[in-house]
């Protein structure tokens, strides 16, 4: 039995981009991808972006809507997508349970 998951997004994250949306003409789209680089062999790139791809999956809230492609998707099995504000600066964040390790900078992990 396979136990995988999608990635799942918290209200928080959501919150925050309909915050970001709020005004705009076009709403855009959070895009969270897995690249390979960073001090630790993978990266975190998130980024907003006006349209999904067709492999994309698709997250949505309140017509807000988070994108993982489809290479990225396994490196993202049962991670949790969130936004953090904190003294030190606010961000969209990603709490990993595949993550082995990560860096200091919190973009970066190896598996």
């Amino acid at each position: 039995m396979d136990l995988s998951l999608p990635p799942k997004v918290t209200d928080r994250a959501f919150e925050r981009l309909a915050e970001i949306n709020e005004g705009a003409t076009a709403t855009q789209c959070l895009r969270v991808a897995v690249e390979g680089g960073g001090c630790s062999g993978f990266q975190y790139e998130i980024k907003l972006e006006d349209t999904a791809a067709d492999d994309d999956l698709i997250l949505e809230k309140d017509g807000q809507k988070v994108l993982v492609d489809s290479v990225s998707l396994p490196f993202l099995t049962n991670a949790v997508i969130d936004f953090s504000q904190e003294l030190i600066g606010a961000r969209f964040v990603i709490e990993n349970p595949n993550a082995s390790s990560s860096c200091g900078c919190g973009t970066s992990f190896s598996m």
